[in-house]
């Protein structure tokens, strides 16, 4: 265990910054290469990779060079950052203290670890992203087409907008200055393709939902209040492995758990810890304010997605769908503020989607390695 090489690489778009530690002798090597996935494998090919660990950040250089160095037989990890260990009172920082820094945190068994996903699981969920970042231009250029109207003046006096009376309404509307006429032009332009770019991109995850590896954890997730076919897709291309995680953990690794600071007999908690996946800790909340409706029996939509699912998850997705707006109800009645129900509410929505879907993955992954007939006679 203690006759090993613990390698830290600091790793920049550029070049990457190398420490190797040998725990037997001590020895410590540096070196400085290129941000190339060949020139660092041929550097730490140089030591017995029996006994060789390598450690970076997770960061925007993404998983690359990780799954070149597991494919060539190198045991790479790659460290939370938020997770690692920092002296208070270090305040010097280069690239060659980061990569000590992290050979000698991974030699003591201190690092803890982001998923690697497959080259197959990263493009499902750059999709996903992608369709995030459509839906927020959307909403910031009709931001502009609102405040613009406000600043002339106009406001269009029904409660729904971007229907289509709403829009047929903005088209009418006229102003005295051709630029300002010119700006609204430009801006509803702009609201009409990137209103169909999102479209194509939600047509494009509903076709990748049908297809990919997740298809039965998404048809379970739809099963509940609040989560439609680009929620589910997103929550389970972030989340993707279910099974890591508990029903009470899978609150902690969204950031949907308060954060505490207690010391001697003093215990004081405060806001949500925001660690760990904000774009999927940011669906779930979303979800969340549908739950707030009132619930008797599901709806046509409700009820075409529980026939695509079996009946261990139909049952489990009506519980918890009964269940969550009982707790809504609980937090109406003792005038909680909304915001902070609906933050519990989306912690306990991760759960019960936990329930649903890591019995599914779970039962994939049995059927993948099964169990030697002589194990299960010695079992039973």
């Amino acid at each position: 265990m203690f006759d090993r090489t613990y390698v830290g690489l600091d790793v920049h778009a550029q070049n990457v910054v190398a420490c190797a530690l040998d725990t037997a002798t001590g020895e410590i090597v540096r070196d400085k290469m290129a941000c190339d996935p060949v020139a660092v494998t041929a550097w730490l090919e140089r030591f017995d990779p029996e006994h060789l660990q390598v450690v970076y950040e997770a960061g925007p250089t993404g998983f690359g060079l990780a799954r070149h160095l597991r494919l060539h037989g190198i045991d790479c990890v790659v460290a939370a950052p938020s997770k690692l260990l920092r002296a208070p009172g270090d305040r010097v920082k280069t690239d060659k203290r980061d990569a000590m820094g992290l050979a000698r945190i991974l030699s003591l068994g201190q690092i803890t670890q982001v998923r690697v996903p497959t080259l197959g699981q990263e493009g499902l969920r750059d999709l996903s992203r992608a369709r995030m970042a459509a839906a927020k231009d959307l909403a910031h250029c009709r931001q502009r087409i609102n405040s613009l109207l406000l600043r002339h003046g106009l406001h269009y006096p029904e409660k729904s907008r971007w229907t289509s009376p709403h829009l047929a309404w903005l088209g009418r509307q006229r102003f005295d200055s051709t630029a300002t006429a010119s700006t609204l032009e430009s801006y509803l332009e702009q609201q009409v393709l990137l209103m169909q770019h999102l479209k194509r991109l939600e047509a494009e995850i509903t076709e990748q939902a049908k297809n990919s590896e997740y298809a039965q954890v998404i048809n379970a997730l739809m099963c509940f209040r609040g989560i439609d076919i680009t929620t589910a897709y997103g929550l389970a291309v972030e989340i993707s492995d279910w099974t890591r995680f508990t029903g009470s953990s899978i609150g902690a690794y969204l950031g949907l758990v308060p954060s505490e600071h207690s010391s001697g007999a003093s215990r004081a908690q405060g806001p949500i810890t925001k660690a760990g996946n904000t774009y999927a800790r940011r669906l779930l909340v979303e979800a969340a304010w549908q739950h707030d409706r009132p619930f008797r029996r599901p709806g046509t939509r409700l009820l075409r997605q529980l026939q695509l699912v079996d009946s261990a998850t139909r049952i489990r997705a009506l519980e918890g769908n009964r269940r969550l707006h009982r707790a809504w109800e609980r937090f109406n009645a003792r005038d909680k503020l909304r915001t902070k129900a609906n933050t519990a509410i989306a912690r306990e929505l991760a759960g019960w989607c936990w329930s649903v879907a890591a019995p599914l993955q779970q039962a994939v992954q049995d059927k993948a390695w099964p169990v030697p007939e002589g194990a299960a006679m010695n079992a039973a």
